[in-house]
């Protein structure tokens, strides 16, 4: 497989940060999969349609599976390598740990779709 070196020359949005008008999205990102390539590529476009428009992207954090792979693929490390979507790049649960891993991962994901839906609700 051929892909960008994302690390320090994409942004979180997938935009090239030599010059922001410039995006990329799916699996020459450095994303793995079929949804997690589409998953780019919305982050992306609507990323790139409010800077057009001159208004502020939205904030995909960690906290979202869109955010989180973002992040892990724009963000420079040791040594860079595709990557699929999973709960292991998003950011952990405040609070008390939950033990039992199915749980866990349920209210991850309960705490991902919250968040997009605050985002929807902003677009």
């Amino acid at each position: 497989n051929t892909y960008l070196r994302s690390p320090g020359m994409l942004d979180r949005y997938y935009r090239l940060i030599a010059d922001e008008l410039i995006a990329f999205a799916g699996q020459m990102t450095g994303v793995e999969g079929y949804m997690e390539s589409t998953a780019s590529g919305l982050v992306a476009g609507v990323a790139l349609a409010k800077a057009l428009l001159g208004e502020p992207e939205p904030d995909f954090t960690g906290d979202t599976v869109l955010g989180a792979l973002a992040l892990h693929v724009t963000t420079p490390t040791g040594d860079f390598q595709p990557m699929n979507a999973t709960f292991g790049v998003m950011a952990p649960l405040e609070g008390k740990k939950i033990r039992v891993k199915k749980e866990r991962y349920a209210k991850v994901a309960e705490r991902s779709l919250e968040k997009i839906a605050e985002i929807v609700n902003e677009l």
